[in-house]
């Protein structure tokens, strides 16, 4: 039986290339649902080809739309709205979801897939930010596999492949460091959201390009790390690798370290989080040794002073860390669309945490009326 794939937010960078892995193993895996917020087109367009059991388009404001470019698959049922994506999750043939959605929007359709007892394989990163602790606790209740899908958290599971009950010293993260990785402050006042997406290594959506290069994406994955691997904030350590060859690492206690290397394409962990623990053939370039040098610096957490707070929010705890990842996503869409400069992202983002209430103990409840706060107090600082 070929495995029954949901994939949150199928129009996007990892969807497409999702798309792309079980379009090349066509005898292991199959299309249940497919999912997108507003790319309407881009969406039916995959469901001709796929000819999946159902679409989701979030934005209700599309859903007319998306029945009438579908008119001519009648077997493919069509649903819209956020309540929407929480159910489709939950449908007794799906084996596993993919969460590639962006933002604190795909929270709440991760909670309820592991409530249905799913296979996460997990590439919304903003999941773990804001609840990580509820999350992997709601896992472990239900007996639910999260397996990482961004190429460093992936990249660390692979190293831990057989030598899961040995101690861990520190895990080492890699980071390209975007592109403004050699600019100087002054350098960084006059940069554009334009500058930003040009990213050296890897092609990322815009959201999570611009937080590369505020390095506030490599901040969100330590947090990631912390509750994937259950390490605390002061044994993950950051290096800038700017040839992005070295995945990410994990040294043990007696001083051996593991790496994941290859070049950078996300289909190799989108498709070893579908496998695993088999790995399957894969189609593209293969790393040549002969041909790369191999950097590592340390981060200059006054230039990147976003993820120095996002250090700061894991050792506050609470619901800090849902605050960061809130005001972010304004400033981030704030940058995009030139209503505040660069270095002003991390002041506003400061000036949140400060200002928004802090809960200890966080329910659900308690983060989604956070997000809403913290998402308040940021926009009124935005010009």
């Amino acid at each position: 039986m070929k495995k029954q794939i949901c994939i949150l937010g199928s129009t996007g960078s990892i969807g497409t290339q999702a798309l792309e892995v079980i379009e090349e193993h066509a005898d292991l895996y199959e299309v249940y649902c497919l999912t997108a917020y507003n790319h309407v087109e881009k969406l039916a367009e995959q469901a001709h080809r796929f000819k999946p059991a159902a679409v989701v388009i979030a934005n209700e404001a599309h859903y007319e739309r998306l029945c009438h470019l579908l008119d001519d698959c009648p077997d493919i049922k069509v649903y819209a709205g956020h309540d929407a994506l929480d159910e489709i999750v939950q449908a007794e043939p799906i084996d596993m979801v993919l969460t590639a959605m962006v933002g604190f929007a795909g929270l709440t359709p991760t909670i309820h897939a592991i409530k249905a007892h799913k296979k996460i394989c997990l590439a919304n990163k903003e999941t773990l930010v804001v609840a990580g602790e509820l999350i992997m606790k709601l896992a472990q209740e239900n007996k639910c596999p999260i397996l990482p899908v961004d190429s460093e958290h992936s990249a660390i599971f692979q190293s831990l492949v057989g030598d899961h009950d040995n101690e861990i010293e520190k895990i080492l993260l890699t980071a390209s460091g975007g592109p403004f990785r050699s600019f100087s402050l002054q350098q960084m006042e006059s940069v554009t959201a334009a500058d930003a997406l040009r990213h050296p290594t890897w092609d990322m959506g815009a959201k999570i390009t611009i937080d590369s290069a505020s390095m506030m994406n490599k901040g969100f994955e330590v947090i990631e790390a912390r509750w994937l691997f259950g390490v605390d904030a002061d044994r993950i350590q950051v290096l800038v690798h700017p040839q992005s060859i070295v995945h990410s690492a994990v040294q043990y206690v007696d001083g051996a370290v593991k790496a994941q290397l290859g070049v950078p394409d996300m289909r190799l962990p989108i498709q070893y989080a579908f496998s695993y623990p088999q790995r399957l053939p894969l189609s593209g370039e293969r790393l040549d040794f002969f041909k790369q040098k191999l950097e590592f610096f340390e981060p200059d957490l006054e230039r990147f002073r976003c993820l120095a707070m996002a250090y700061e929010s894991l050792k506050k705890g609470g619901n800090m860390p849902c605050i960061v990842n809130a005001a972010n996503e304004i400033v981030n869409e704030a940058f995009r669309k030139d209503r505040c400069r660069f270095l002003e992202m991390g002041d506003i983002i400061a000036e949140t945490m400060q200002k928004a209430t802090f809960v200890p103990c966080p329910t659900l409840d308690d983060l989604l009326a956070t997000d809403a706060e913290a998402r308040r107090i940021a926009a009124e600082r935005i010009h």
